[in-house]
């Protein structure tokens, strides 16, 4: 497996940003999600972010919500979102998962955090977590060899993106905005300032998330952030396409604009 922590070296390295991709697990099918997420990293996706369908998504925007609402109602479970996070893993990339905490809570903490590392995934966000009630979920994650990662927004004050910061591993997820995911014309202009000041609290890479959907948006947030991160954009291909085969196609292209975008930002 390749962790987090190499994976933005090797992007520092090499003049740019990382990019990181999303799509929820089981959407449009298991075999058809799995296909797509491989499309991403052949097409210049770095880390591969797993979303775990969950039936109250606070955070997520209604193209994420209607993929994920297909998924459930396909089936997905929790066990074929590790199946899924095993078969990305083996492509090299880092495979991450992105779950509101009480499908892991269902699941067993110290259960879900042992499974992704034996699928061979390197880390799980988890946004509607807080550090102040971490503490089961650190020791389990800290045991697994697993990076546990937490958002900080433009509402977060300094005190409280030292606390983030403080028990975040990997990288630290900056949300651009306050509202949910989704395809936006223009990045807000809060992500530059919320990863200014984030910078002096942390030597952890800042990955900016919500909002960006074009090669133009990815070279506008590289310019500043150590990673961007591209959900909702993924998802619409697979939407919008006439069938699963024309669906990869689409993703892969974007992943492809995507990635050069983000090697013309600096």
């Amino acid at each position: 497996m390749t962790s987090l922590a190499d994976t933005f070296a090797r992007a520092k390295a090499e003049g740019r940003a990382a990019l990181i991709g999303y799509l929820p697990a089981g959407y449009p099918s298991y075999s058809g999600c799995v296909d797509a997420l491989v499309a991403m990293v052949e097409g210049g996706v770095d880390i591969v972010e797993v979303g775990l369908p969950y039936s109250d998504p606070l955070m997520d925007g209604p193209t994420i919500q209607e993929a994920a609402q297909a998924a459930l109602a396909g089936g997905t479970t929790t066990r074929d979102v590790l199946k899924t996070v095993e078969a990305v893993a083996a492509t090299g990339a880092a495979t991450v998962v992105m779950s509101y905490w009480n499908p892991i809570e269902r699941y067993g903490v110290g259960p879900f955090a042992d499974s992704m590392a034996a699928a061979g995934g390197v880390g799980v966000i988890t946004p509607d977590l807080t550090p102040d009630e971490a503490g089961p979920w650190l020791a389990a994650v800290g045991s697994a060899g697993i990076d546990p990662i937490f958002l900080v927004a433009p509402s977060s004050s300094e005190a409280r993106i030292s606390q983030v910061a403080g028990v975040t591993r990997g990288f630290l997820y900056a949300a651009s905005t306050m509202g949910v995911t989704g395809v936006r014309s223009q990045v807000s202009g809060a992500a530059s300032t919320l990863v200014a000041r984030v910078r002096p609290l942390t030597d952890l890479p800042v990955a900016v998330g919500l909002g960006v959907s074009t090669g133009e948006q990815a070279a506008e947030v590289a310019a500043y952030a150590d990673g961007v991160i591209v959900g909702s954009a993924f998802v619409r291909c697979l939407i919008d396409a006439p069938d699963a085969v024309a669906g990869v196609a689409a993703v892969r292209a974007l992943a492809g604009e995507l990635a050069a975008g983000v090697r013309s930002g600096r």
